[in-house]
């Protein structure tokens, strides 16, 4: 049985490591830097420091709210990177974006151990594919720092979420496991303004799933949390568009429009100047 109930209240904002993001009439937007070789998107391309930083530093001139930095792919069938290649990765990253801008840091993990040396290095901001169930040494280095927490839904891992994933209802199932993790999360310790969750678009999800989540994603609302919402470049753009070989940029902003207009508080895009701009222009028509 479940055990969901709904809030009527939207969460208007979250409390970090150090800051409080707050949720105006728009969402905040947290762009996407990958050091990694393999992402599904843009793997490879700023797989050094210095590209790295140089492109967060970019995405926040360009109006990232947030930087999420990942040294490990999370695309289907990606290969797992062991934490201490995860580490060397992107501490350096964190380290010279953190000396540089006071931009609000998250790092995408989902091991503690680089959480942790990722908190060191200046990130205020957990962002964990695993809702916090992969590495059990997560929820103290949660608790110990301080630092926003995301929990996201996936059904599987990378590596076997697209073998034929199901759902009774994915929204009503997606739903109920992002509340227990709440709750978890909850009588662990942590503040609800701390948390933020994600429904998974994407992970573990099909290309009708997809469209069912971002469509009724609203509902999450319910959960009393900020929503994140990562749907950038993903594949069920292209299939909508009828070529998986299209740009995906058009696509992605126009469903970042629609997430506004549901009041999505986080949205995490790889391209951001564009975003940023059409999120200016409707927030002129949503007041």
């Amino acid at each position: 049985m479940s055990s969901y109930q709904a809030t009527s209240e939207i969460a208007t904002h979250w409390k970090i490591r150090s800051q409080v993001i707050t949720f105006a009439n728009q969402p905040a937007i947290m762009g996407i830097v990958n050091v990694t070789p393999d992402s599904f998107s843009d793997g490879g391309q700023f797989n050094n420091v210095d590209a790295a930083v140089e492109h967060a530093l970019m995405l926040a001139d360009q109006g990232a709210s947030i930087l999420d930095i990942g040294g490990e792919s999370t695309r289907p069938y990606s290969t797992p990177v062991d934490a201490e290649e995860e580490v060397q990765r992107v501490v350096p990253v964190i380290k010279k974006i953190a000396s540089q801008i006071n931009s609000p840091i998250s790092i995408d993990t989902s091991k503690a151990v680089v959480a942790q040396a990722a908190i060191d290095a200046g990130a205020e901001i957990i962002n964990d594919v695993t809702g916090l169930e992969g590495d059990p040494a997560m929820l103290a280095v949660a608790k110990k720092s301080g630092a926003g927490i995301c929990a996201m839904h996936m059904q599987g891992t990378p590596q076997t979420m697209q073998d034929d994933p199901e759902y009774t209802n994915v929204v009503e199932d997606v739903l109920e496991y992002l509340n227990q993790r709440k709750t978890f999360l909850l009588e662990a310790g942590i503040e609800l303004e701390k948390i933020c969750l994600d429904p998974g678009v994407g992970f573990g999800k099909t290309h009708e799933h997809n469209i069912e989540l971002v469509a009724n994603s609203e509902k999450f609302h319910g959960l009393g949390c900020p929503i994140l919402v990562g749907h950038s470049r993903k594949g069920f753009i292209g299939k909508i568009l009828g070529d998986k070989e299209a740009e995906r940029d058009s696509g992605t902003l126009a469903i970042s429009l629609l997430l506004a207009q549901k009041s999505i508080q986080v949205i995490r895009v790889h391209e951001v100047e564009r975003t940023a701009r059409a999120l200016k222009i409707i927030s002129t028509f949503m007041k």
